[in-house]
């Protein structure tokens, strides 16, 4: 999967990212069982999606393989507004980003802010 790195489950932590039928997951806990009689250690992930806000759970063994996604983050200057989509010029390379609205933020013209992308979906996670 492109954007992402693969990872053994046992090496994920609490605050990471990891991905799951295509979509980008912060985790809030993980629990493990012992090995048993009949199969190996088994890990839970308690997921959160970065884009959605939905809950998920995801069990597999300890030694499986998980996609875990190359998360960027920046900061913007927003130019202007227009419906659900915020105009922004990225200070790294002051290249123009087209990012959807989020309701719960105060997002002006002029102002700045800081956005994330994860499997080229892009989110503002802030504003300043």
């Amino acid at each position: 999967m492109p954007g992402t790195d693969r990872v053994e489950i046992r090496t994920l932590k609490v605050g990471r990212f990891c991905v799951v039928e295509d979509e980008a997951y912060k985790i809030l806990a993980i629990s493990t069982s012992k090995p048993g009689k009949h199969g190996s250690a088994k890990a839970r992930l308690d997921l959160v999606s970065l884009f959605s806000s939905k809950k998920i759970n995801y069990s597999a063994t300890v030694t499986d393989k998980i996609h875990v996604p190359m998360i960027e983050k920046g900061t913007a200057v927003v130019t202007h507004i227009e419906g659900d989509e915020v105009h922004a010029m990225n200070m790294r390379d002051h290249s123009m980003m087209i990012l959807p609205m989020e309701p719960e933020l105060n997002i002006e013209a002029g102002k700045e802010i800081m956005w994330m992308e994860a499997l080229d979906r892009f989110k503002i996670i802030r504003d300043h």
